[in-house]
Order: structure tokens, then sequence, then C-alpha cells
């Protein structure tokens, strides 16, 4: 247990560094705490000590699973269903486009000009295709846009886009089996359900036992990624359909939303984030600098080439335009998860998985810093509520 302790205490000065660099800087924790963990894998590579990080341990693969989890309901909740349906049409083009796209042009990179085999090169389309939830969100909520219609509008895009690529990964190489259709059956009856059960249990137990409503949301969400794992899926994708099926219920709750971003911001993502950086392989990625620019260079065009006309159609602004399509060029999280799969049923070679997890962490690093530094839409965002303007749980009470 010592080991475990002491790990967890490195990880943690780490994530204190990072919050720390990217204030100096003026970047995104989440983007800094991915640079800070790639230093330490390099670092940790360098002195024979990769083991030591215990990179690949239960423990921290489970709390970075669970943060990813945690912080994708998080950005669910941010979608209003109300909000949602005046941004149909924006949301469904531009996240279908943001798909398309890229695995389309990566797809065609990896098989014609790399020289990988056709399912190698699928898996690197799907992996190359996604758009970072979790990297989007944490800069949403960390410059407040995820208050913001703009906000809105960018998160239900990026659900689209990677529920596109879930979609995909199932079809080609994951078909549709008696599991599929049981935890489709089981989570369209938890979207009708779930609602007034979680209405009435804060109404009957919220204020009087303690954390009861932190406890219902992890219940349901670790219950529906244990099915969706056992169906062939992920755990963040009904974990983001939990979220919108809360949002009015969450929005009525401020407080209770701070307290859980807190566990989440402060305790988990930091070990995702981090954890994400160490995992790029260096070595392969300097062995092969080509393969990895092609690939990472074949995403972003491929992005932008789609998603820029497609933006340009709902928005006027150039700063808000930039910002929303190179926020939807990032990957991270589903990216991640495609390639892991591909390695885990020998789709691809470890080789290859480092190139393709290395463009992808790349992808979430560099549009983000660049939307940060000369494309961020000041003018959308609000003066942020002062502690005695924020409701207190009696007004929250009241409402429900």
């Amino acid at each position: 247990m010592e080991t475990i302790y002491l790990l967890a205490a490195l990880w943690f000065f780490a994530a204190v560094l990072s919050t720390v660099l990217a204030n100096r800087l003026k970047i995104s924790i989440a983007l800094m705490e991915i640079i800070v963990g790639s230093f330490i894998g390099f670092a940790a590579y360098e002195l024979h000590l990769t083991d030591k990080l215990s990179l690949n341990a239960d423990w921290l693969k489970f709390c970075t699973g669970v943060g990813a989890i945690l912080l994708t309901f998080l950005a669910g909740a941010e979608l209003n269903p109300d909000a949602m349906k005046s941004k149909l049409k924006e949301v469904s083009i531009i996240g279908l486009i943001g798909f398309a796209a890229p695995f389309i042009g990566c797809t065609l990179i990896a098989r014609w000009l790399v020289g990988w085999n056709l399912q190698a090169s699928l898996l690197c389309g799907i992996a190359l295709s996604t758009t970072s939830m979790a990297v989007v969100y944490a800069v949403m909520l960390e410059y407040g846009f995820n208050q913001t219609d703009f906000g809105k509008g960018v998160l239900g895009a990026c659900f689209v886009n990677d529920l596109g690529t879930v979609v995909a990964l199932g079809l080609i190489f994951a078909p549709f089996t008696y599991k599929t259709f049981i935890f489709i059956g089981v989570t369209i009856v938890l979207m009708i359900l779930l609602r007034p059960m979680t209405h009435y249990l804060i109404k009957r137990f919220a204020y009087k036992t303690a954390a009861i409503r932190a406890k219902w949301i992890i219940f349901i969400l670790l219950s529906m990624g244990v099915l969706a794992m056992w169906s062939g899926s992920e755990p963040v994708l009904p974990a983001y359909i939990i979220g919108m099926v809360l949002a009015r219920t969450m929005e009525r709750d401020g407080h209770f939303v701070r307290r859980l971003r807190t566990l989440t911001i402060g305790f988990l993502t930091p070990l995702y984030f981090l954890r994400a950086g160490a995992l790029v392989s260096l070595p392969a990625l300097i062995a092969a600098p080509w393969v990895f620019l092609a690939l990472f260079a074949g995403k972003m065009i491929s992005k932008i080439s789609g998603l820029f006309p497609a933006v340009h159609h709902f928005k006027d602004d150039s700063r808000e335009k930039w910002y929303y399509t190179l926020l939807m060029s990032t990957g991270l999280t589903f990216g991640t998860i495609s390639a892991l799969y591909g390695l885990t049923h020998e789709i691809i070679s470890r080789e290859q998985y480092s190139l393709i997890v290395g463009a992808v962490i790349a992808s979430a690093v560099i549009p983000t810093l660049i939307a940060n530094k000369f494309f961020l839409p000041g003018h959308l965002l609000e003066e942020p509520l002062l502690d005695d303007q924020i409701p207190d749980e009696k007004d929250i009470r009241n409402k429900l």
C-alpha cells in the first residue's frame, strides 16, 4: 500500500504543478496535464523506470475510467434537451461531418500512404475520427462557455461526432449481438424512468441523508458502464446519455453540481489526463516520425476542411468559427479507447497503437492551444456569479 500512496502523491504533485503552469502560461489545465504527463512518461523511459509509474495498475485504470465517466456525465448534464432541440440541425450536421471527414481521410492515408492493411487502416480512421469530449468539456468549464448557447452547441456536436465513432467501431469490428439489444433496451427504459426516480429520491432524501445524490448517480453510471462493457460498447457512452436525461434536474441543483465537479476535476480527471500523456511512447514516434506526422496532419486537414464550411454556415463571427472548428478537431477519450480496442483484439500492433495514440494526443494538445491562444471568443462570456448570488439549498428545495 505504501507504493500506491507514494505514486498517488506523485501524480497529484504533478497535477498541482500542471495547475500552476497552466495559470502562468494562460492555457487550459487539462491541456497542461497532458503535456506534464508526457514529460513524466519520457523521463521514466529514459531512467528505465516506466514500470514504476504503474500506468496499467488496476487502481489507476479504475480512477481514470471513473473520471472519464463522470466528466462525460457532467458534459451531458450541460445539454438541456430544450436548448438542444433548437440546435438539432447544427449539432447533427457538424457532428456527422466531424466524424465522416477524418474517418475517410485517415483511413485512406493509413491504407495508401503509410501502407497498413485494410483492418488496421479502418481502425486508424475510427480512432482519429473522434473529438475529445473530456478536453472540450474541461475547456468549456474552465472558461465558462458551458453556460452559453455556443458552448452547448459545441458539446452537442461532440456527442454526435463520438456517437458516429462508437457506431462505426461496433459495425465494423464488433457486430451487433443479443447483448447489444439488451444494452439498448435497458438504456431506453432507463431514459424513461431515471428522471422521475431521481426527482423522487432528491425530494424525499437529498437534504436528510448525506450525499445520497452523488451515491445514486455514481451507482447508475457504474451499473450502466458494466452493462455497456458487457455488450461490447464503452461506459462513457451511457454516461453522456444519462447526463442529458438528468440535465433539467441537475440544472436546478447548482450546489450539488459544483460538488460533483470538485470531485471530478479535483480528484479523478487529473489522473486521467496525466496518464494519457504518460502513455505516449516517444521512442515509437521517434522511430517513425513521418508516419506520426502523416496521421496527425491527416486528421487535422480532413477535420478542418470538413468542419469549417459547416461551422461557417451556422456562425458569423470569425473567432467563433475557428474556435468551434479547432475544439471539434481535438481527440483523446474515444480515440485512445478505439486504439486500445484494436490493440487488445490484435487488429493493430503495439507500434501502430503508439503512432495512433501519439497522433490522438497531439490532436488534444495543438488545436486546443491554438484555439485558446488566438481564437478565444471572449465576447460570449458573461460575468461570473458571486458567491452570494448563488442560490442556497433552501432555494433549491423550493424550486423542487
